[in-house]
């Protein structure tokens, strides 16, 4: 555990030997719905309301057994990680990603969610949704950097998740094909550097909310995060941006019996 805790440690193993996990054959296929086009991926922020901290300890860990419940109970048909906000944002407490093949599965998820003894603490600090496609303008771009956007990630966990929504403005859109694929060589171009530390990842917005994409990245080393994105606003592509962020969300990755013990505090 990354918080050592022992006078909550009995309370939060009975919890997990008393569940279970969701075995193998139950669980949706999670390398399926991360890697494949066509899925829904949504971003829904919470802040813990202040009656929270008021509860004992005894009743926070109760309605902790029932948030285990309500994940393990859709992780059957959607993809769903944690990340804790608390600490690094003033705009949220915690942020749950989940991906699914259907937008309703996802609702599905946050109205239980909402409607449980734990998500009657939770005050909604934003959701975002996308679709992931695929890329747009990788089939025109020069054979040695499709071969260099297939780099393997660096091994090892990557802790800190950032989430940044953008827009752009009405002239990119009207642009001619060519020469938005010309720029966006040239944003590639400057974040191959960063492509072994820093993974990214692409949702398409436009409506389905009042953005056009979600941005979504992962690094154990955010100065190379931050580098990436000196240089990306460096390339001609970025005076189309509109939108950048409003708000950034930033966390850290996060497994459910870790938040459990930490909320549970």
């Amino acid at each position: 555990m990354r918080f050592c805790m022992p006078r909550l440690m009995p309370f939060v193993l009975l919890l997990l030997v008393w569940l279970g996990p969701v075995s193998a054959s139950e669980a949706v296929d999670r390398g399926k719905l991360l890697s494949e086009a066509g899925v829904y991926g949504t971003f829904a922020a919470f802040t813990l309301d202040a009656e929270w901290a008021k509860e004992d300890q005894a009743t926070r860990i109760a309605y902790l057994t029932v948030l285990r419940g309500v994940v393990e109970q859709h992780r059957e048909k959607i993809v769903i990680d944690l990340y804790l906000m608390r600490g690094l944002s003033d705009y949220a407490d915690l942020m749950f990603r989940v991906h699914a093949v259907e937008l309703r599965e996802a609702q599905n998820f946050l109205l239980d969610l909402q409607g449980s003894l734990f998500g009657r603490h939770l005050k909604a600090a934003g959701i975002m949704h996308g679709l992931t496609k695929k890329a747009n303008y990788v089939p025109g771009l020069p054979d040695q950097m499709k071969a260099d956007l297939k780099t393997v990630s660096e091994p090892g966990p990557r802790p800190y998740a950032i989430v940044i929504p953008i827009s752009k403005n009405t002239d990119w859109w009207g642009l001619d094909p060519d020469k938005r694929l010309a720029m966006m060589k040239e944003h590639t171009e400057a974040a191959l550097p960063y492509q072994k530390t820093v993974k990214r990842k692409l949702y398409h917005s436009t409506g389905l909310g009042d953005i056009d994409f979600i941005t979504y990245f992962e690094t154990s080393k955010l100065e190379n995060f931050h580098s990436l994105i000196l240089a990306l606003e460096k390339v001609k592509e970025f005076q189309y941006v509109s939108r950048l962020g409003h708000p950034v969300l930033m966390g850290t990755a996060i497994s459910l019996p870790e938040i459990m013990e930490i909320l549970a505090q």
